[in-house]
C-alpha cells in the first residue's frame, strides 16, 4: 500500500551506473536517462546508412531498465527485407510511463474508481446491522449470533491484505482488484440466499476477504499515483469515502426495511441492493482502471521491447545503437571488464556503438518468492507493532476510533429499533460530517503549502510577520509531525461528540445523538487521515508494515465492538458507556499533542523511522 509505498521505482542520477556482471544471461545496470521516443530519434548519415554486422552467435548484454532510460535505436537497412517486407515498427510504449507522470485526467479516474471502491467496501459493513433482527427471526437465532456476521467480516478484512497486498506488488494491482472484487461480487449475492446461519457466517467472512483488497491496496494505488507532497488530498478523499460509505450502509438498508416491511425480503434485498452497486463497480473496474504499479509496468515495457527486438532480429536486423555511458557500461560488458565503481564520464565515448541487448528490471531480479513476501508480509507488522512505541499508539488510537465507528451500527437499532425516522438522522448526520471533514482536510493540506510557512529557496524575501516566522521555527511544514498539526484540534471531536450523544439531553427527537455522533466521525475522520499520512511519512520503505499494523488492530477491534455494544450500554446505562468511551477518547488525544513536541526526538531513536535496517 504499501501504502504507503511509493509507485515507482527510484531513478538513478544520469551519471550512475552499477555492471553486475557480463555473461550472456546476466544483468548488468543501466543508465538511467529521459525516455526518448524510439521512432523519433536522429541518427548521423553513416549510422543510417551502416548494416548491421552483429549476428546470432553475438553474445547479449542485459541491462537494467528504468523509466528515465533513454532508449535506444536499431540500424536502418537500406536495402528492403527478406521478401520485400518492412522492419516491425516500434511498438506503442505510451502505456508504460510512469505513474507519477500520468495526466491529472487518468489520474483522476483511477482516483473516483478507488473511492468508489472503498466507499461500497464501507456501505457493506454497515448495511449489515439494521436489517440483523428480522434475519434472526428467520434463522431461529439471536441478533447477537447474527451481528457475528459483522465481526467475521472484519476479520476478512484483517487477514486477507496481508496476502493480497504483496501479490498486488508482484502481480499489479489490475488483477488483485478484479479477482478479489470479483469474490467480492459473488459471495454478496451468496449472503442474499443463504438459508442459515452458519453459512452467513462463513459467507460474511468472505466477502470480508473480497473487499479489503479496496482498502488495503487502495492506499497503495495512491501511492503509486502520488508524491508524498501530492498526497494528502487524494487520501482525503480516500478515507471520506469511507466515513460516507459507514453512514450510507445503515441508511439505505434502514430504508428499505421502512419500505419493504419487516419480513425476509428486507433483508435479502439489501443484499441484493449492494450485489447490483458492487456489479457495476466491478464493471467499471475491469473496463477503467488501469495497471498502475510501477514495476509491473516496467516488466511489461520490458517484455515488450525485448519481442520488438526479436522481432528485428528475425527481419535481419541485430543490434541497437548506444551512445554515451551506455555505451560505455555496454562496451565494459562485453569486454568482461569488472567494474565496481559508477562510470562519472559523460564524454567517455563519443563514438555510438552497435550491441546487441535485452531490458530487464532489478525489481524483479532483487524481488525474493511470494511465499517470503507473505511471511513478510506478516511478521514485520507484528514486530513494529511491539517495537515501536509510535506505530503501537497509533494502531491503538485508529483501533479504538474505529470501535467507536463500527459501535454506531449496533447502538443505533439499540437505542431506536426500527424507527426509521430517528435512526436516519445519526446515519445522514454521519455522511455529512464524512463530506465536512474531507473539505476541511483538503484546505489543512493547501494551507501548509503557504509560501510564508514553507521553507523556500535562499533568496526568498518572507514577510515581517512574527506569526509565520514562529510557525517556521517551531511548527515546520516540512516535519512528519505537520500530518498533526491540525489533526491535535480535531481529533478532540471524537470525545466531545461522544459526550454530547450520550450525556446530553434525553430528548426523544434523537438530534442531539445525531449531532453528536456526527462530530465523532469528524473526529475518527481525523484520526484516520492523520495515521496513514503520518506513518507513511515517518517509516518510509517500512510504511506498508506499519500501516498494516494499525489496519489489523483497527479491523479487529471494529470488528468486536458491535458484539459488546447491547452488553456495555444495557449494564452502564446510556450516560455510563457515554461517559466511559469519552473519556477513552479524551486520553488518546494526547498521542499527537506528544508527537507535536518529541516526535523528532522519538523518531531518532528508531531504527525503522530511519530506514536504516528492516525487520
Amino acid at each position: 500500500m504499501a501504502t504507503e509505498e511509493k509507485g515507482g521505482l527510484d531513478s538513478q542520477g544520469m551519471e550512475d551506473f552499477e555492471i553486475v556482471r557480463s555473461d550472456d544471461a546476466a544483468p548488468l545496470g543501466g543508465p538511467s536517462h529521459h525516455e526518448a521516443d524510439l521512432s523519433s530519434s536522429e541518427k548521423p548519415m553513416t549510422e543510417q546508412s551502416e548494416a548491421t554486422s552483429l549476428g546470432s552467435d553475438t553474445p547479449i548484454s542485459y541491462l537494467y531498465l528504468t523509466f528515465d532510460t533513454d532508449l535506444p535505436s536499431p540500424p536502418i537497412l537500406q536495402q528492403p527485407g527478406p521478401d520485400g517486407r518492412e522492419p516491425p515498427p516500434c511498438p506503442d510504449l505510451v502505456a508504460y510511463t510512469s505513474p507519477l507522470l500520468w495526466g491529472a485526467y487518468r489520474k483522476s479516474i483511477l482516483l473516483v474508481l478507488s473511492c468508489l471502491a472503498t466507499f461500497l467496501t464501507a456501505y457493506t459493513a454497515g448495511a449489515y446491522a439494521p436489517p440483523a433482527t428480522i434475519m434472526a427471526k428467520d434463522f431461529g437465532t439471536s441478533r447477537l449470533v447474527v451481528v457475528v456476521g459483522i465481526t467475521t467480516f472484519c476479520m476478512g478484512f484483517a487477514f486477507a491484505p496481508m496476502a493480497l497486498a504483496p501479490m498486488s506488488e508482484i502481480w499489479g494491482r489490475y488483477p488483485i482488484f478484479i479477482i478479489a472484487g470479483t469474490v467480492f461480487v459473488i459471495f454478496q449475492a451468496v449472503c442474499s440466499v443463504m438459508p442459515d446461519v452458519a453459512g452467513m457466517l462463513v459467507s460474511r467472512f468472505l466477502v470480508g476477504v473480497g473487499g479489503s483488497v479496496f482498502s488495503a491496496v487502495v492506499g497503495g494505488v495512491l501511492a503509486d499515483l502520488w508524491e508524498k507532497e501530492e498526497r494528502n488530498t487524494p487520501m482525503a478523499l480516500f478515507s471520506g469515502a469511507v466515513l460516507a460509505g459507514t453512514g450510507a450502509g445503515p441508511l439505505v438498508s434502514a430504508a428499505l426495511i421502512e419500505t419493504v416491511g419487516k419480513n425476509n425480503r428486507a433483508w435479502k434485498w439489501s443484499f441484493w441492493v449492494q450485489v447490483i452497486l458492487d456489479a457495476v463497480l466491478l464493471l467499471a473496474l475491469i473496463l477503467f482502471f488501469k495497471e498502475s504499479r510501477a514495476s509491473v509496468l516496467l516488466s511489461k515495457k520490458a517484455k515488450k521491447l525485448n519481442k520488438w527486438y526479436d522481432e528485428l532480429e528475425a527481419y535481419g536486423i541485430y543490434g541497437v545503437w548506444l551512445r554515451g555511458e551506455l555505451a560505455v557500461v555496454a562496451s565494459a560488458a562485453s569486454s568482461q571488464t569488472t567494474v565496481t565503481d559508477h562510470v562519472n564520464d559523460h564524454n567517455a565515448t563519443a563514438v555510438p556503438q552497435l550491441r546487441r541487448i535485452r531490458w530487464i528490471v532489478k525489481e524483479d531480479e532483487q524481488r525474493a518468492s511470494l511465499g517470503q513476501i507473505v511471511l513478510t508480509s506478516v511478521r514485520r507488522p507484528f514486530h513494529l507493532l511491539f517495537t515501536e512505541p509510535v506505530v503501537f499508539c497509533f494502531s491503538l488510537w485508529a483501533a479504538f476510533s474505529w470501535g467507536v465507528l463500527y459501535l454506531s451500527f449496533s447502538v443505533v437499532p439499540f437505542l431506536y429499533g426500527t424507527n426509521f425516522s430517528k435512526s436516519s438522522r445519526v446515519y445522514v448526520a454521519m455522511m455529512i460530517a464524512s463530506a465536512v471533514a474531507t473539505v476541511v482536510g483538503v484546505y489543512q493540506e493547501h494551507l501548509l503549502k503557504h509560501s510564508q510557512w514553507k521553507k523556500q529557496e535562499e533568496g526568498f524575501q518572507y514577510s515581517d510577520s512574527k506569526f509565520w516566522a514562529f510557525m517556521r521555527r517551531r511548527f515546520p511544514a516540512e516535519a512528519p509531525e505537520a500530518r498533526l498539526y491540525f489533526t491535535c484540534i480535531t481529533a478532540l471531536l471524537l470525545p466531545i461528540g461522544l459526550f454530547i450523544a450520550f450525556l446530553g439531553s434525553h430528548g426523544t427527537s434523537g438530534y442531539l445523538k445525531a449531532v453528536g455522533l456526527g462530530l465523532a466521525t469528524w473526529g475518527i475522520y481525523s484520526v484516520y487521515l492523520a495515521t496513514f499520512n503520518y506513518l507513511a511519512d515517518t517509516y518510509h520503505i517500512y510504511a506498508s508494515s506499519a500501516l498494516a499494523a494499525q489496519s489489523f488492530c483497527r479491523n479487529v477491534l471494529g470488528g468486536s465492538f458491535p458484539l459488546i455494544t447491547n452488553i456495555m450500554f444495557t449494564n452502564l446505562g446510556l450516560r455510563g458507556a457515554g461517559a466511559m468511551l469519552g473519556g477513552i477518547a479524551t486520553g488518546l488525544t494526547v498521542i499527537p499533542w506528544v508527537l507535536l513536541f518529541y516526535g523528532e526526538r522519538i523518531r531518532a531513536k528508531s531504527k525503522f523511522a530511519n530506514g536504516n535496517v528492516g525487520a
